[in-house]
């Protein structure tokens, strides 16, 4: 394995120093959650190993929130992030394909590339609202590829895939005898429709999520993946085992907490998510440089600045942090023209929101 560190960490706002940082509109999550906040308290527990395939209430909840899926279908991770490079390691060799539609959170492409298998890029178009394109997926398969990778509510534009290309993909997946990864972390923040988890759908359809983004609690690590694929499960729950046994009995016991009580959070939250995205959609409604496609979950967008080829991008994107004290996620994080950048709308507070992206604009106006 070939290991190189991923941009978007390289450049994280730990690595600048928050103390720089007066608009941090770059986060990709709700705010940070205090135990206090949430109405949880750690319960007098034993520190024994827990569950090599993560605590059996855990998998319940987390299986129980769709048709067709058991507890025995759910394996816990460190993070979603773990549980993606599980698959990859599990599923590809340096003698195998992957077929990546991007962009896409940085580990569906690095850690790949560090196993140095062959990746065919499906690459979105702003112009077509993000929107992916079936026959541009069919047409990259090959006899040796072993999956399709997609995020859905898609990091970093927030869109949402129509069902009928979710299945449209999963029938791809179950024609040439694949797999279709779907990276499902702000699936519980859509907010119209809410497709199905994929690995309910299909044994050729894997999923991912977390506890992370869509609620706050991202240093508990606890995240997941989901098969209906017996073979498949065994060989992610033995690579599980190789690199840590089993997660912390501490860390599942407050992820099981959080979930019983998921609708009363999601409840409360929604409505404040739905408002944020109103606040930058009234920012791009009056700002001509900036335009994007609307987010249907998550709580990040993927805006467009709309500028001539000679304004400075980089002396852009450094007034902005140096001069006004706002960072966002520059293109380049996500393979993507700097052009783009993601803006988080739901970490930072309503003020801080408001005082970003204002920042924004008076820093675009300083360079054209």
């Amino acid at each position: 394995m070939n290991y190189a560190r991923m941009v978007i960490e390289k450049e994280a706002p730990e690595e600048y120093g928050y103390d720089r940082i007066r608009y941090n509109l770059s986060e990709s999550s709700i705010a940070d959650q205090k135990l206090s906040e949430i109405g949880l308290s750690l319960p007098d527990l034993t520190l024994f190993y827990g569950e090599h395939r993560g605590d059996k209430a855990l998998r319940e909840l987390i299986a129980g929130q769709d048709a067709g899926l058991s507890p025995d279908h759910v394996l816990v991770t460190a993070g979603a992030a773990g549980a993606l490079f599980i698959i990859a390691t599990g599923l590809l060799s340096d003698k195998d394909h992957l077929v990546v539609v991007r962009p896409n959170y940085a580990t569906n492409i690095e850690t790949p590339r560090a196993i140095g298998c062959a990746i065919s890029y499906i690459d979105l178009d702003f112009d077509n609202g993000f929107a992916v394109d079936l026959a541009e997926v069919a047409a990259a398969l090959r006899p040796n590829t072993r999956f399709i990778s997609v995020t859905c509510p898609h990091n970093p534009t927030g869109t949402i895939m129509s069902r009928a290309d979710l299945d449209g993909l999963i029938a791809l997946a179950e024609r040439h005898g694949c797999y279709l990864l779907v990276d499902e972390t702000y699936r519980d923040l859509s907010y119209g429709q809410r497709l199905p988890a994929a690995a309910s759908l299909s044994p050729r359809a894997i999923s991912v999520s977390s506890l992370s983004k869509a609620y706050g609690i991202p240093g508990i690590r606890i995240g997941w993946l989901v098969t209906q694929d017996a073979g498949l499960y065994e060989r992610f729950l033995a690579a599980k085992e190789q690199i840590g046994i089993c997660g912390s009995v501490i860390d599942e016991a407050i992820a099981r907490a959080m979930l019983e009580r998921r609708d009363e959070f999601l409840g409360a939250l929604m409505p404040e998510m739905k408002a944020r995205r109103d606040i930058v959609q009234q920012w791009i409604d009056r700002e001509p440089l900036v335009d994007w496609v609307r987010p249907q979950g998550g709580v990040v967008g993927f805006p467009r600045i709309n500028v001539g080829p000679d304004f400075d991008l980089d002396r852009f994107y450094d007034g902005l942090l140096e001069k006004h004290g706002a960072y966002v996620g520059p293109g380049h994080w996500f393979e993507m023209p700097k052009t783009f950048f993601r803006v988080g709308f739901g970490w930072p507070t309503e003020a801080q929101l408001r005082g970003g992206l204002e920042a924004i604009s008076a820093a675009l106006r300083e360079q054209n």
